[in-house]
């Protein structure tokens, strides 16, 4: 499996951070520390078994791609275990989504997660993940107490695996 994913200017890494990190303190649960999980939004997920093919559509992906403002406007859940920021579906990353899985369908060996297709996708910045029935009620109770709306800027994307994490190509747009 393979991720492209947006990052953030450092401002908005701040206040997403100290969401995690509260959610940690309240909850006990240490998933997003324990594994170094950045604030991101991922933008397409793809099975691919050569990892060049996988970077040469990270690369048609990137060209031309600009730095862009998102307006993260709400708290959700995916039951039964993950509390995540929301951001709003603009034609921004609406179109990055769009973008991403055409590159990804043109190959004939790779095969995007449904997840993650234009219009099936849910752009999202995880707070909490393997939250238990008991973890989600503080994780929703805190995020009520500290969390408001985010002006965002996107300024970085990578192609990465997950478990374990590793960044395998990374294009700063600005920092």
């Amino acid at each position: 499996m393979y991720l492209i994913s947006a990052y953030f200017d450092s401002e908005t890494n701040k206040k997403i951070q100290y969401l995690i990190d509260q959610m940690y303190e309240s909850t006990g649960n240490d998933f997003m520390i324990k594994n170094k999980v950045p604030p991101h939004i991922t933008i397409a997920a793809f099975e691919q078994k050569d990892k060049n093919k996988a970077i040469e559509i990270f690369k048609l992906f990137s060209e031309n791609i600009e730095s862009s403002s998102i307006y993260i406007a709400s708290i959700g859940a995916f039951l039964p275990s993950v509390v995540y920021i929301e951001a709003v579906q603009n034609k921004y990353l609406y179109e990055l989504s769009k973008k991403a899985n055409e590159y990804i369908l043109q190959s004939s060996q790779a095969k995007c997660n449904r997840f993650y297709m234009p219009l099936q996708w849910i752009p999202h910045i995880t707070i909490g993940k393997q939250l238990d029935k008991e973890q989600m009620r503080k994780g929703f109770e805190i995020l009520q107490d500290l969390f408001n709306p985010i002006h965002a800027k996107i300024v970085r994307f990578s192609l990465s695996k997950p478990k374990p994490y590793e960044e395998i190509e990374v294009i700063e747009l600005e920092k």
